[in-house]
């Protein structure tokens, strides 16, 4: 491995984010995302995550990045400082925290305080360590963990009431589960109520975990927090400290990393002799997929976004419920628009908290402030803020005046979960900006059509945007190229079968089709629970809806959050009863989730797992 050249230039830790810098340093040496965690001794899609600013890195990765780039030992304390400060939000002074403050711990601890404790079931060492921890702090205090799973509504209320009730949220926080849907459901819940009223504080337990901790993790805290577990000789130190913590002492900050340089997740091998098929290694199903993954299926309408991304000024629609591959075909336009030498910034609506979507002023300003971050330029919302123009208008002319002339090419701007602006009060406002956007390019008159020209725009959507936008003339979901991502067919499921090593039999796949329906996801979890030897292919045909079957984590969280929403439970069982579901706009809300499913006046659940499923658990 060659040393790297020294970073270039003076290094202003206060007037650029670091995300930005290391991504200017990587390009500059020719490395991928990948390559330059490589390089350095972590996953590429830790670096991915600092580039985005949606994560900091550890004070161990800063030191490893720092010493690769060459920065001096006397500037090392600044540049990690620096590494793991985040963007300030427009207004705020340079180089001060991003606006997301760990939930602070009750002011007035109670002598019992109320626990909820969140680990991935039947899982080593997550079962075990979260067992202890709940037998030691039960003896202080009211200590909340689903061990019972008895299913049905009334499981999902006993769930949401714990929560509701707690004082302190502890999830174990592993490589494989911090991808668990169950556990991202309940600490996503455990958020809300904390960014609403102050509590639950989250205590998380890194469980030989030293990633940074994403969506929906990082609105409510450090991403680099938590108590560190190495091997279960650390337990009773983590009792101890979660003891204090519970006493009233500050939570836990990062502890630091471990002496050794952090790894990439190791891939997983099939166990020893397998008649079927030679060892492959395997990837864990969850989050999305890397864009050079061997595991990635293309679809027809892969190669349709693929030849748009490449041609300028262009509107790309990716719609599709909930874990179709969504998110992981953005990653690959973005990367193919990058091979055409096309800037991209990529912004996931994730990341605008409560504040913004209840705010139509703060939310149009801080999208331009993101675009000035993600595009390394000034932030100068201020400058055009103080016209007395609409949100629209003022969004528009910092996009055409100031974004767009000080680029040399074209400009991908790319949305994920755009979703979350449909229940806005100024969702036509800010769709039909974009759709205005959209229609600027096809003008022959005005000022500046070409440099319209220059702008893509790629929006990602689960949820059916016609029932949220009132004229459909200003909508831009319905212009441009529309990919609607669909289920995988039979064949592909055996290409994915055989890239898996040929875990199933045709017959077994032939199961597996009619109980799932080519569904990416569930797919992926079969074959990889049969070809890691988790699980043979009998076992999981056998009751694949069970609560501790082989989708059990999957299933209960789509019950838990269904249970949020009673209008959407009654429209499943009006859907199970009668095949059919009057309430338009529930359909499209159970569809976007993925859930249901219509032919003609028919509509019934997506696949036989979730009729399955839900026959037995909405049955009140």
């Amino acid at each position: 491995m060659h040393a790297p050249a020294p970073a270039q230039g003076k290094l202003m830790y206060a007037e650029t984010s670091f995300g930005r810098w290391l991504k200017a340093e990587r390009k500059a040496r020719d490395l991928t995302q990948d390559g330059l965690g490589q390089q350095v001794g972590c996953a590429g899609e830790t670096i991915r995550k600092i580039e985005a600013g949606a994560a900091r890195p550890s004070r161990q990765v800063a030191d490893l990045l720092a010493a690769y780039f060459g920065v001096p030992p006397a500037d090392r304390p600044a540049f990690a400082q620096w590494a793991r400060t985040l963007p300030a939000a427009p207004g705020a002074r340079a180089g001060a925290a991003w606006d997301a403050p760990v939930p602070p711990a009750p002011a007035a601890p109670p002598a019992r305080a109320r626990v909820f404790i969140c680990y991935e079931r039947d899982a080593d060492p997550d079962q075990a360590v979260a067992l202890q921890i709940l037998q030691a702090l039960s003896r202080e205090h009211d200590v909340f963990a689903d061990q019972a799973l008895p299913g049905g509504a009334h499981w999902a209320q006993q769930l949401e009431d714990a929560l509701e009730r707690a004082d302190y949220v502890i999830p174990c926080c592993s490589a494989r589960s911090v991808q668990n849907e169950m556990l991202l459901a309940e600490i996503g819940q455990a958020t809300r109520l904390a960014q609403a009223r102050g509590r639950p504080a989250i205590l998380p337990v890194r469980l030989a975990y030293r990633e940074p901790l994403g969506y929906p993790w990082s609105p409510a805290l450090d991403p680099m927090a938590g108590i560190t577990w190495q091997d279960h000789g650390d337990t009773p130190a983590v009792v101890a400290t979660l003891r204090r913590a519970l006493a009233g002492a500050p939570a836990p900050a990062d502890q630091g990393a471990p002496s050794r340089r952090p790894q990439a997740a190791p891939a997983v091998a099939l166990p020893a002799p397998a008649p079927f098929a030679q060892p492959v290694a395997l990837e864990m199903p969850e989050g999305t997929m890397d864009p050079q993954s061997a595991f990635y299926v293309d679809r027809p309408s892969d190669a349709l976004a693929g030849a748009t991304i490449r041609q300028p000024g262009v509107t790309i629609t990716i719609k599709g419920p909930r874990q179709m591959g969504k998110s992981s075909l953005l990653y690959r336009l973005t990367q193919a628009a990058e091979g055409q030498g096309k800037r991209v910034v990529l912004l996931d609506f994730q990341l605008f908290d409560q504040a913004a979507l209840t705010s139509a002023e703060r939310f149009f300003r801080q999208f331009c402030a993101w675009l000035s971050d993600e595009l390394g330029l000034e932030e100068r919302t201020a400058e055009y803020w103080r016209l007395p123009l609409s949100n629209i208008q003022r969004c528009t002319n910092y996009m055409k005046k100031y974004l767009l002339p000080q680029l040399a090419g074209s400009l991908v701007l790319a949305m994920d979960e755009v979703d979350r602006v449909f229940e806005t009060d100024f969702r036509s406002d800010f769709f039909g900006m974009l759709r205005s956007w959209h229609n600027t390019r096809q003008a022959t008159i005005g000022a500046g059509p070409g440099l319209w020209k220059r702008l893509d725009l790629v929006l990602v959507t689960s949820t059916e945007p016609y029932q949220f936008i009132d004229n459909l003339n200003q909508s831009p979901f319905n212009v441009g190229c529309i990919v609607d991502l669909e289920d995988l067919g039979a064949a592909q499921v055996a290409d994915l079968n055989r890239r898996h090593g040929s875990p199933l039999t045709m017959r077994e796949e032939a199961q597996l089709m009619a109980l799932v329906g080519g569904q990416p996801y569930l797919v992926r979890r079969a074959l990889y629970l049969v070809a890691a030897g988790q699980i043979g292919a009998a076992a999981l045909l056998a009751a694949p809806a069970a609560d501790r079957g082989p989708f059990g984590d999957h299933l209960r969280y789509h019950l838990f959050r269904l249970h949020e929403k009673p209008e959407l439970v009654a429209g499943l069982r009006s859907i199970l009863r009668q095949q059919s579901c009057p309430d338009e706009r529930i359909f499209f809300r159970l569809q976007g989730a993925g859930l249901v499913t219509r032919e003609g006046a028919t509509v019934r659940p997506r696949y036989q797992l979730y009729a399955d499923y839900f026959q037995e658990h909405l049955h009140g």
